[in-house]
């Protein structure tokens, strides 16, 4: 069977970091891009980042431009989402989500991914 699992989300205080994680099992991640995506409570899924199936070519929104940085390791068949400089607006559930692409395609459509995890909450509180 084909997974995604996200791993890392907790609570933090604004101003800290954490790592997201995804994993894959089932398939390998080298021919396809990564996208992170977010949802908060009462508001739509919005796009984090995406990174190209090599790991060459990133996107970001601008709202996490200069504070998040996404990286992938094809031989752990990983994903990560390093994020520093944490917002209470960056409060929601993260999702990964990965979609079939040529090697240094970074498009990654919402409603157009291949797989996706489940999703791992992110709290931003003092």
């Amino acid at each position: 069977q084909l997974h995604l699992v996200e791993s890392g989300g907790g609570l933090v205080q604004p101003g800290g970091s954490l790592r997201l994680s995804c994993a894959a099992s089932g398939f390998t991640l080298t021919n396809y891009a990564i996208g992170w995506f977010r949802q908060a409570p009462g508001k739509e899924r919005e796009g984090v980042s995406c990174i190209s199936p090599i790991g060459g070519s990133k996107s970001y929104a601008d709202s996490v431009k200069g504070r998040f940085t996404i990286s992938k390791d094809n031989v752990k068949n990983t994903a990560y989402l390093q994020m520093n400089n944490l917002k209470p607006d960056d409060t929601a559930v993260y999702y990964c989500a990965a979609t079939f692409r040529t090697r240094y395609s970074i498009n990654c459509p919402g409603n157009g991914m291949d797989y996706w995890g489940e999703g791992t909450l992110v709290t931003v509180s003092s």
